[in-house]
């Protein structure tokens, strides 16, 4: 049994749009982080996992998903399904829980567009 802490979380600004609260990754085959979205990431265009499965489960706000053309809105209580390969962004204002399996890593985490 591993417990990643509140204070071990490093805070990332990802841009003018999202913050992460990068927790320490315990297991390669298994991670999380929270993200506050407040607009449109990314700014411009899209991005996809090469690797990584995302689950985003939305804790508070609301807002709309964009994957592959398809507009998926949602709010707190939802829970967002992202597989590998799939081009996404984001239109929000809204805290998820994002596990990832395997482990996210940013080498992996591409823009597309």
């Amino acid at each position: 049994m591993n417990i990643a802490r509140k204070n071990d979380a490093e805070t990332i600004i990802i841009g003018p749009t999202l913050t992460a609260y990068e927790y320490p990754v315990l297991d390669k085959t298994l991670h999380g982080t929270v993200m506050k979205l407040k607009g449109r990431y990314p700014v411009e265009g899209r991005v996809m996992n090469e690797i990584c499965t995302e689950i985003g489960y939305v804790i508070e706000g609301s807002g709309k998903l964009i994957l592959e053309g398809e507009e998926i809105k949602f709010e707190a209580g939802d829970q967002i399904l992202i597989k590998p390969g799939e081009r996404y962004y984001w239109e929000a204002d809204a805290t998820l829980f994002m596990p990832c399996a395997p482990a996210w890593y940013p080498e992996q985490h591409k823009e597309v567009e």
